[in-house]
């Protein structure tokens, strides 16, 4: 797979809330900046992940405005518009912002090994 291949299955992924799916995207060293902290490893990352998914009911996750800043053999890095909506405690919820992922190639597979997730500029 290719490092675009693998963003869009990583959207997809975080669309399906499901952890197991996401999971084989992230490389083991992932570390993950949200509104609400850094995340370091993929034990960390995983709790942070199936808490927001918990949180969020019926949840709708696109990314969009792609653009490919370098991508090599082993390295690539990709920013991007992020938006998001569903359910949280009943109400109707939505949010959005930037993002950039940080991918590498080990083993002949491409991983994510960081994203670090922001508002929009104002």
């Amino acid at each position: 797979m290719t490092p675009q291949e693998i963003l869009k299955k990583y959207e997809l992924a975080l669309a399906s809330q499901d952890w197991k799916s996401v999971e084989p995207l992230m490389h083991e060293n992932v570390c993950v900046t949200f509104s609400n902290g850094t995340f370091k490893g993929l034990k960390e990352v995983e709790g942070v992940f199936i808490s927001n998914f918990a949180s969020i009911q019926d949840e709708e996750y696109k990314i969009s405005n792609l653009h490919w800043a370098y991508i090599s053999d082993t390295e690539a890095v990709c920013l991007y518009d992020f938006n998001w909506k569903g359910i949280i405690e009943g109400e109707m919820c939505s949010g959005g912002g930037r993002g950039t992922s940080v991918l590498v190639r080990e083993n002949n597979q491409w991983k994510i090994i960081t994203e670090h997730l922001g508002p929009f500029a104002s």
